[in-house]
């Protein structure tokens, strides 16, 4: 949330060297799926709609307002957030990423300083293996009563951000840019089974499990910054004192990424999907290149995945720590190249698009991610990653070292796919993928969904089963 480091497998040892509500007013869901598709595809049905489903329409209001001090390093910020669970529960939960074990020893650090709503009796923090320096990784809020499922709960969160040194992490400032992305309380709700409690993780790779939510964020920083965020934004407005208010929406969020900086910024189109790239004075990078490229890549993938899943998307440039870490409708690009920039597109995706438990079932996304670069002609088809020992369908948990998790969930889980494609035919398992893709669109997937989408398929549910996708 779907917070979150991306890497291409190509360049992996390099990297390591280096009841349901009405839907909220003003909401505009995408068609629902007809009963039956165009000649020649298969039938609009539960399991294979033609289009897109649309995201639920009692899925989590969050309102975020961030505002960044004049030193660039705290971020204030408050949130509002309206939740209907489908299950009974007597608490909320929230994930603090800021507090994990790989990024608060640069000094990065998440506070609830107060939790306010009608149902709050009291707040308090769980460990789930935060750094020990932090308050820790997992907010738990307790409610008078058990709220019913198809019930409604609104808070009020306020909390301080610290930004520590710049390094490859989702938060973290230098000299001119500050950024932070998962800098915020993440509710932690899986629908079916829900809170998840899953722990912080050493290995560098995301942990979280979060609902697509209707999110506004409003942004006030230094008037000499320009910010990039998640979501369509408005012109900045003058707040007064040498400040202004940066505004956008994103209607089916699983998580924020916001970066102020002194960018010199870029556009290019790709149908309806405009691409913004912000580079900042010194950097390599060329902001109307990346633009066109990444225009590109999104109509190249449209080919394969349907309709981008956001009307924007935007691009800001860090420098070159190496890799690029994907958020809805936003990458944070610390790295040149074209690999990485589509491994990063290809999660607007999978994980924008199709959440899954990053914690439980990492292969969900960074699997399809690296099998999209194959697809484009960004890596080659790698099969011998198909030998690597371990399973792609084991949890964040089942692996102690970085390297191990990269080369079996994206080496490994790529291949797989590449190789599933190949034995099933192209045009077949393309056919069976975009089922799957407009299925789960909008919701949390499970391995299981990708076994029915290919159940017609046995040749290429046999690969992902020897590669240890099902467990």
């Amino acid at each position: 949330m779907a917070g979150t480091w991306r890497y291409s497998s190509a360049v992996i040892v390099g990297l390591l060297l280096t009841a349901c509500a009405q839907a909220p007013e003003g909401v505009e869901f995408p068609p629902q799926a007809t009963e039956s598709g165009p000649d020649g595809s298969p039938g609009g049905t539960e399991d294979c709609p033609t289009e897109a489903v649309a995201p639920a329409g009692d899925r989590p209001i969050i309102d975020l307002m961030f505002s960044l001090a004049e030193n660039m390093r705290i971020v204030s910020g408050t949130e509002t957030v309206m939740f209907i669970p489908d299950l009974p529960t007597d608490e909320l939960v929230f994930r603090l990423i800021p507090n994990s074990p790989g990024s608060a020893p640069f000094g990065n650090r998440l506070t609830v300083t107060d939790v306010s709503g009608s149902l709050v009796v009291d707040f308090g923090y769980e460990s789930a293996d935060a750094y020990p320096t932090t308050p820790g990784g997992l907010l738990v809020v307790e409610l008078e009563d058990e709220v019913e499922a198809g019930d409604s709960i609104e808070v009020t969160l306020d909390f301080e951000l610290e930004l520590g040194d710049g390094t490859f992490d989702r938060v973290g400032t230098v000299d001119g840019l500050s950024w932070w992305a998962s800098g915020f309380p993440l509710l932690a709700w899986e629908p079916g089974k829900g809170w998840s409690r899953d722990p912080l993780v050493t290995v560098l790779g995301e942990t979280a499990t979060t609902q697509a939510a209707d999110t506004t964020i409003s942004v006030e920083a230094p008037s000499e910054l320009e910010v990039l965020m998640t979501g369509s934004q408005d012109r900045p407005e003058s707040a007064g004192d040498g400040r202004r208010v940066w505004t956008s929406r994103e209607t089916a969020a699983r998580d924020v990424s916001v970066a102020a900086g002194k960018f010199d910024t870029a556009r290019a189109s790709a149908g309806d999907t405009e691409v913004t790239v912000g580079t900042l004075a010194d950097a390599d990078a060329d902001a109307a290149d990346i633009a066109q490229d990444a225009a590109s890549i999104i109509e190249e993938f449209e080919e394969f995945f349907g309709p981008f899943p956001y009307d924007t998307l935007s691009i800001p440039v860090l420098p070159n720590f190496g890799g690029g870490i994907e958020y809805p409708s936003s990458i944070l690009l610390a790295s040149p190249g074209r690999v990485i920039l589509v491994h990063e597109i290809a999660h607007m995706w999978f994980y924008g698009m199709i959440g899954n438990s990053q914690f439980r079932d990492p292969w969900l996304d960074e699997a399809f991610a690296s099998f999209a670069e194959v697809l484009v002609g960004a890596s080659g088809p790698g099969t011998s990653d198909l030998e690597t020992t371990g399973d792609i369908g084991d949890s964040m948990a089942d692996f102690p070292e970085t390297e191990e998790y990269f080369d079996v969930v994206y080496g490994k889980g790529g291949a797989a796919l590449t190789a599933a494609r190949g034995a099933a035919g192209a045009e077949v398992f393309d056919a069976a993928l975009r089922c799957y893709i407009n299925a789960q669109a909008w919701q949390i997937a499970v391995p299981d969904d990708v076994a029915t989408a290919f159940s017609e398929l046995p040749e290429a549910l046999q690969i992902l089963e020897d590669a240890g996708a099902f467990g």
